[in-house]
C-alpha cells in the first residue's frame, strides 16, 4: 500500500506559478511511474503528466511547455511545476502511483487559477 499526500495547490492569478508537492510513504519499491492527474467541475479527470521509474516524462498537449514533472527519490516526492497558469488549469489535482495500474491516489489538492 503506498499512501500519497498531495500539497501547494491555492489561488493564483493566470499568468502565474504554483509548485505541487506528492509525499510518498508506505510499499513505495516496485512503483513503475507517479504521475498528476486532475479533474475541473463536470468533467472526466484526466492524465496531466507522468514519470517513469527511468525518469522518461510525458504530458498532457494541454500542458506542454507551461508544466514541469519532477521527482526527489531521498525524499521520496513527486513535484508539479505549474507556470503561465490558465483560467483552464483550474481543478483538484491528484497524485497517483502506479506498480502494475494507477492503484494509489492522494486526497487531492485545490488548484484555482483566476482570469
Amino acid at each position: 500500500q503506498v499512501q500519497l499526500v498531495e500539497s501547494g495547490g491555492g489561488l493564483v492569478q493566470a499568468g502565474g506559478s504554483l509548485r505541487l508537492s506528492c509525499a510518498a510513504s508506505g510499499s513505495t519499491f516496485s512503483i513503475n511511474a507517479m504521475g498528476w492527474y486532475r479533474q475541473a467541475p463536470g468533467k472526466q479527470r484526466e492524465l496531466v503528466a507522468v514519470i517513469t521509474s527511468a525518469g522518461s516524462t510525458n504530458y498532457a498537449d494541454s500542458v506542454k511547455g507551461r508544466f514541469t514533472i519532477s521527482r526527489d527519490n531521498a525524499k521520496n516526492t513527486l513535484y508539479l511545476q505549474m507556470n503561465s497558469l490558465k483560467p483552464e488549469d483550474t481543478a483538484v489535482y491528484y497524485c497517483a502511483a502506479k506498480k502494475l495500474v494507477w492503484g494509489s491516489w492522494g486526497q487531492g489538492t485545490q488548484v484555482t487559477v483566476s482570469s
